[in-house]
C-alpha cells in the first residue's frame, strides 16, 4: 500500500519578491534588447532562490524566451566538472538543435569537452589558453544562439560548482558581449565562509559594473502568514503564524516544513532544532523508504533509477513502493528527465546524509562503486569514470580508487577541467603509499606533462611512477592558475631528485619552478633559470634541453637583451631542429628573429618573424602563431614601421579570438593602441586600451593596457586620469620583476606627469631611477621617448626659479643616456634630433636650423602627434626671430599643429599653439590676422587683472602669504584667487599652473 501524505507543502501562491522580479524582468527586457544580462542570486539555504529562478522562468517562458537550467552537482565533495553548463547545453540543443548546431559549426571538437553529444573532442596540445580556448567558444556560442531569440541560461548551487565552472562563469560575465542573453546563478550565501573557493570569485564580480547581484531576504510575517495560506489553502490562525514565523524566522523551507509539521497534528514533540524537524519528515517514512533515501543522500544531487535498484538490491516492486513513499511525503522529486531521483532541498538531503555513520557512508559508496563497475550504463557516459573515482575515493578502498581517480584526472584533462584534474591527481599522491604494488605497477602510463621525460624505458607503456605523477599535477596547477599548490609539487619533486643523480628531470622541474615564481611575483625566475642550464650543460641534445634554452632565450629578451641572448637563442633552434622539437624550434626562431631586429638586423629579423609566423599558421601551431601575433608587430612598431603593423594587429586579433588565445589577444589590443596612438587614431587607441582590461586575464597585459590609457590621458591633458592608469598598471607589472619594456614607459609616464603638475624636482629624481638600471640595447622604442620627456620637461621649465639648480647635471644626464641610446632607423634618428634641441631649449639657445632639421625629419614618418609637436616648437623660434618671411612660415606651421591637436583632442598641445598665435596676433582660421584678439595671452583664460597678478606669483614659487603681502591683500583672499585660477587654467594644483605659465610662456619675464 502506499504512504499517503496529501498535505502540499510547497504553497501554490507565489509570496513577495516584487522588487527581486522586477530587476529580473529589467534584465530580460535589456537583453531582448541586444545587451547581454549578467545577475547573481544570494541568499541562505531555504530562503526561496529555486523557486524565484522558477518563478521568472515561466513568466520568461510565457513572453517566447528560451529557458535553460542547469545544476551544479554536489557528489560528496566533489563537483563535477562543468556539469551544470553541460545541463544548460543540453536544454539549449534539445529546444534548439538546429540554432546550436549551426552556433557550433565548425568547433565542435573543442565544445564537445562541454557537450560531448557534439562529438569526439580534440587532441589540441593542453596548455594555459586551452582552457580560455574553451572559455571564448562557448561564450560566441551561446551569442550566436541568442543572437535571433532571448536566452535565459540559470545555473543553480554555484556554492558546490567546481573551479573550472567558476572560472567559466566568470569569463561569460567578464566577456559577453552580443545577443540577447541573460546569464544568471544562484548561490548560498550562508555557505560563504572566509575559505569558501566561491568567496574571492564574487568578490570579483562585484568589481563589475555589468553584474548585478541580488540577496534575498527572509520573508516578512505578512509574507509568511500569505505562504502558510497558500499551503493549507485556507487562511491560518494568527497564533499559529506566529509561532512558525518565530520558530523558522520567515526561512521560506523551514515555514514550509513547520506548516505541515502543524497541520499533520503529530509533530508536537519537536525539539528546537530545525535539522530534527527534517529528519523526522524521514523517520515517519516506513523503513524501506528510509532506507531509499539513505541511499539516494550518498549517490550524489541526483540519483539514476537504474543505478539505485543496483545499489538498494530490493524487489522492483519493494523499491517503487519505497519511492512512491518518499515522493508522496514530498521528501523526493523525480527528475525532469524523468529517469531519477533527487531530494526535494538539498537541506533534507544533507540532514540524512550526516546522520549516516561512517560505516555505513563508506559501504554506500562502495555499493555505488562495484554497480558502475559492473554495469557502466547506469549512469551517463561523460559522468561515469568522475563518479566512478569519487565512489570509490569515499569507500576508502585505496588499491581501487588509485586507478580510478588517474583514468578520471585524463578525462578531466581532456575536458580542460585542470582544476579538477589537479584535485584528482593530488588525491592520487595521497592514495599512493596506501596502495599495494602489485597495483601500483599496473597503473596507466604517463599522461599529459609538456616535455618531461617520464621515467621508464618506454613512456608509452610504463606504468605510471610518484615522480611522473607530480610532473603531471605542476602542469595542471600551472594551467589551472593553482601556481601556489604547484610550486609547492615542484618543490617537493626537486627535493626527492636531490637525492638521485637526475639532471635531465631535475631541469625540468627547475624550467616549472622558474615560471612559477615569476608568475606568483616571487622574482624574476633567473636563478631557478640558470641551475637548469647547469644541469643540462654536457649532456646529449634533447627536448628539456632545448626548452631550457628557448626559455632562457626569451627570458633574456625581455630584460637583458644582447649577444647572449643571440647566442641562447641560436643554440636551442639548433637543439629543437636535433630533437625534432618543432614548436620549440619555431618558439626560439622567433625570440630570435626579434633578437637580430634589435642587434641591427632590421631585415633579416623580420623577414624571420614573418616566417615563423606562416609556418605556425600553416601547421596549426596556435601557440606560435598567436605569440608572432603579438611580437611581430610589436616590432614593426618598434623599427617606425607602424602602417604594416596595424592590419598585421587586425588579424591576430581574429586569429587570437578564433582560437581562444586570451591573453595574445589583450597583447595584440595593447599593441593596437600603441601603434593607433602613434597614427593620430587616438579615440580608437583609447577602446584599444580599454578592450585589453576587459580580455586579459594575465596581469602583464593588463598592466600594459593601463599603460596605454594613460599615456593618452597624459596627451589629452587628463593628469588625474593618466596618474590613476599609472597607478593601476604599476599594480599589474608588480615590482618584483622590472622589464624596459614596462619600466621605461611607466617612468616616462611618471615624469611626464610630474613635469605637467609642475614637479620638476620629481621629474627629474625620476629620471634618475629609470636610468639607473639603464636602456638595455633593443630597448630605443621605450628609451627616446622617457629621454625626450625629460629633455621636454627641463626646456619647458627653465624660467622656474628651481630649475636653475641642478640644471647641467640634468641636461648632461640625457646628453650622456642619449649616446648610448641605439638610432638605427629612421625614427630614433630623428627622436636623437629632436632631444639635441629640446636640451638647447633648455639652454636658452634655441636655433631655427635645428628645428627644421628635426621637422624635416618627422615628416617623412607617420606620427602627427609628433609632427605637430615639432612644428609648434619651430614655430616659435621663428616668431622669436622676427622677420616677414619668419613670420608666414611660422603661421603656416601654428594652423598645421592647431588642427592637429583638436583633431586628436590634445589640449595641452591645443593650448600652446592657441596661446603661441594670440601672442604673434596670428590668425589660425586662415585669415591675415583676428580682430579684437588680445595680445596678452593671460586673457585668453579670462582672468581678471588681479588673478593674473596673482598668477604671475604663483608662477614663480610664492606661497599665499606672500602673495598677500606683496599685493597688499589678506592670506583668504590670495587663495581665493588661487582656487579662482585653477578653475580657469583647468588644472589640479599650484605646480600645474605654474607649470602651465612657463610651458605657454604666459609670463614672458617671470622670475
Amino acid at each position: 500500500m502506499l504512504w499517503p501524505v496529501e498535505t502540499k507543502s510547497v504553497s501554490p501562491v507565489f509570496v513577495g519578491r516584487v522588487d527581486e522580479l522586477g530587476v529580473l524582468n529589467d534584465a530580460l527586457a535589456r537583453a531582448a534588447g541586444g545587451e547581454p544580462q549578467a545577475l547573481l542570486i544570494g541568499g541562505e539555504a531555504g530562503v526561496g532562490k529555486t523557486r524565484l529562478v522558477e518563478e521568472f522562468a515561466t513568466a520568461a517562458r510565457s513572453r517566447g524566451a528560451v529557458v535553460a537550467l542547469g545544476g551544479c552537482v554536489e557528489m560528496g565533495a566533489d563537483g563535477l566538472p562543468f556539469a551544470p553548463f553541460s545541463t544548460a547545453l543540453r536544454a539549449l540543443r534539445l529546444a534548439l538543435p538546429e540554432a546550436l548546431a549551426d552556433a557550433a559549426a565548425g568547433q565542435e571538437t573543442e565544445l564537445a569537452r562541454l557537450l560531448p553529444e557534439l562529438g569526439e573532442t580534440g587532441s589540441r596540445r593542453h596548455d594555459e589558453e586551452g582552457m580560455a580556448r574553451l572559455f571564448e567558444l562557448t561564450a560566441r556560442l551561446l551569442e550566436r544562439v541568442a543572437a535571433d531569440r532571448t536566452v535565459i541560461v540559470a545555473l543553480e548551487d554555484l556554492h558546490w560548482a567546481d573551479a573550472s565552472t567558476r572560472h567559466l562563469l566568470a569569463y561569460l560575465f567578464r566577456t559577453l558581449r552580443t545577443g540577447r542573453l541573460v546569464v544568471l546563478a544562484t548561490y548560498r550565501a550562508d555557505d560563504i565562509h572566509r575559505r569558501h573557493p566561491l568567496r574571492p570569485l564574487l568578490a570579483e564580480l562585484d568589481r563589475l559594473r555589468t553584474v548585478r547581484r541580488l540577496e534575498l531576504r527572509r520573508f516578512n510575517h505578512t509574507e509568511v502568514g500569505r505562504q502558510i495560506a497558500g499551503i493549507l489553502a485556507h487562511e491560518p490562525d494568527p497564533m499559529q503564524v506566529d509561532a512558525i514565523f518565530e520558530r523558522s524566522d520567515g526561512n521560506a523551507f523551514f515555514v514550509e516544513e513547520l506548516a505541515v509539521a502543524a497541520h499533520e497534528g503529530c509533530r508536537t514533540g519537536l525539539t528546537d532544532s530545525l535539522r530534527d524537524l527534517l529528519l523526522v519528515r524521514v523517520e515517519g517514512l516506513p523503513e524501506s523508504a528510509q532506507r531509499v533515501a539513505r541511499i539516494v543522500a550518498e549517490g550524489g544531487s541526483t540519483v539514476e533509477y537504474r543505478l539505485l535498484a543496483a545499489v538498494a538490491r530490493l524487489a522492483e516492486d519493494d523499491l517503487i513502493e519505497a519511492l512512491r513513499a518518499a515522493v508522496n511525503a514530498n521528501l523526493l522529486l523525480a527528475t525532469d528527465a524523468g529517469d531519477g531521483y533527487r531530494f526535494r532541498h538539498a537541506l533534507v538531503r544533507e540532514a540524512v546524509g550526516d546522520d549516516l555513520l561512517p560505516g555505513e557512508r563508506s559501504r554506500l559508496n562502495r555499493r555505488y562503486a562495484e554497480a558502475l563497475e559492473a554495469d557502466p550504463t547506469l549512469v551517463p557516459a561523460d559522468e561515469r569514470i568522475m563518479r566512478l573515482a569519487s565512489y570509490w575515493y569515499h569507500a576508502h578502498d585505496a588499491a581501487k580508487a588509485l586507478p580510478t581517480v588517474l583514468e578520471a584526472s585524463v578525462e578531466a584533462r581532456c575536458r580542460h577541467a585542470y582544476s579538477e584534474q589537479l584535485r584528482l591527481l593530488e588525491r592520487a599522491m595521497e592514495l599512493w603509499d596506501a596502495t599495494p604494488e602489485p597495483i601500483r605497477a599496473a597503473l596507466r602510463p604517463v599522461d599529459y606533462t609538456e616535455v618531461y621525460p617520464p621515467c621508464g624505458c618506454d613512456p608509452a607503456t610504463t606504468p605510471l611512477r610518484y615522480l611522473d605523477l607530480m610532473a603531471e599535477a605542476a602542469v595542471a596547477g600551472r594551467l589551472c592558475g593553482e601556481r601556489e599548490r604547484a610550486l609547492k609539487i615542484t618543490k617537493r619533486a626537486l627535493s626527492l631528485l636531490a637525492e638521485e643523480d637526475d639532471p635531465l628531470r631535475s631541469a625540468w622541474f627547475w624550467v616549472q619552478r622558474s615560471r612559477l615564481v615569476q608568475s606568483q611575483s616571487r622574482g624574476d625566475g633567473w636563478r631557478e633559470l640558470g641551475t637548469a642550464q647547469d644541469l643540462v650543460r654536457g649532456l646529449p641534445p634533447s627536448e628539456v634541453h632545448a626548452d631550457v634554452l628557448a626559455r632562457a632565450a626569451h627570458w633574456s629578451t625581455l630584460r637583458t637583451p644582447g649577444p647572449d641572448a643571440l647566442s641562447a637563442a641560436e643554440r636551442a633552434v639548433e637543439y629543437a631542429r636535433m630533437v625534432g622539437a618543432r614548436e620549440i624550434e619555431l618558439n626560439a626562431r622567433l625570440t630570435l628573429g626579434g633578437l637580430m631586429v634589435d642587434a641591427g638586423s632590421v631585415e633579416p629579423g623580420l623577414a624571420e618573424m614573418h616566417e615563423v609566423k606562416e609556418l605556425a599558421l600553416a601547421e596549426d601551431v596556435p601557440d606560435v602563431a598567436g605569440r608572432a601575433y603579438v611580437n611581430l608587430p610589436s616590432m614593426l612598431e618598434a623599427v617606425g614601421r607602424t602602417r604594416e603593423a596595424v592590419p598585421l594587429l587586425e588579424d591576430g586579433i581574429a586569429y587570437a579570438r578564433r582560437h581562444g588565445l586570451l591573453d595574445n589577444e589583450a597583447w595584440i589590443w595593447a599593441n593596437r593602441s600603441d601603434s593607433l596612438h602613434t597614427l593620430g587614431r587616438w579615440d580608437e587607441a583609447d577602446d584599444a586600451g580599454a578592450q585589453v582590461l576587459r580580455v586579459g586575464l594575465g596581469v602583464k597585459p593588463r598592466g600594459h593596457g593601463a599603460a596605454c590609457l594613460a599615456r593618452i590621458a597624459l596627451d589629452r591633458g587628463d593628469l588625474a586620469e593618466a596618474a590613476r592608469q599609472l597607478t593601476v598598471a604599476r599594480g599589474h607589472f608588480g615590482t618584483h620583476d622590472p622589464m624596459p619594456q614596462q619600466s621605461l614607459p611607466l617612468a616616462r609616464l611618471a615624469l611626464g606627469i610630474a613635469a605637467a603638475e609642475g614637479r620638476l624636482l620629481d621629474a627629474r629624481a625620476e629620471l634618475v631611477r629609470a636610468l639607473s638600471v639603464g636602456i638595455p640595447p633593443g630597448s630605443q622604442q621605450h628609451g627616446w621617448p622617457l629621454l625626450l620627456t625629460a629633455a621636454i620637461a627641463e626646456a619647458d621649465a627653465h624660467a622656474l626659479p628651481i630649475a636653475a639648480d641642478g640644471r647641467a647635471e640634468a641636461l648632461e644626464r640625457l646628453r650622456d643616456a642619449a649616446k648610448r641610446t641605439a638610432t638605427g632607423v629612421p625614427v630614433w634618428f630623428a627622436h636623437e634630433k629632436w632631444l639635441r634641441a629640446e636640451v638647447r631649449r633648455a639652454e636658452g639657445r634655441d636655433d631655427i636650423d635645428i628645428w627644421s632639421d628635426v621637422v624635416t625629419a618627422f615628416e617623412s614618418l607617420d606620427r602627427p602627434y609628433d609632427l605637430a609637436r615639432v612644428r609648434h616648437r619651430l614655430a616659435s623660434t621663428l616668431l622669436s626671430a622676427g622677420g616677414d618671411d619668419e613670420r608666414d612660415r611660422a603661421t603656416e606651421l601654428v594652423r598645421l599643429a592647431h588642427a592637429v591637436a583638436g583633431h586628436l583632442g590634445a589640449r595641452p598641445l591645443a593650448d600652446a599653439v592657441a596661446l603661441l598665435a594670440q601672442r604673434a596676433r596670428l590668425a589660425l582660421d586662415g585669415g591675415s590676422g583676428r580682430r579684437g584678439v588680445p595680445s596678452d595671452p593671460v586673457e585668453a583664460f579670462g582672468l581678471t587683472g588681479r588673478e593674473r597678478d596673482v598668477l604671475r606669483l604663483v608662477a614663480v614659487g610664492r606661497t599665499n602669504r606672500q602673495i598677500a603681502e606683496e599685493l597688499f591683500i589678506s592670506p583668504k583672499t590670495a587663495s581665493v584667487h588661487v582656487s579662482h585660477i585653477l578653475a580657469k587654467l583647468g588644472v589640479a594644483g599650484r605646480g600645474e599652473a605654474a607649470a602651465v605659465s612657463h610651458r605657454l610662456g604666459l609670463f614672458p619675464t617671470a622670475g
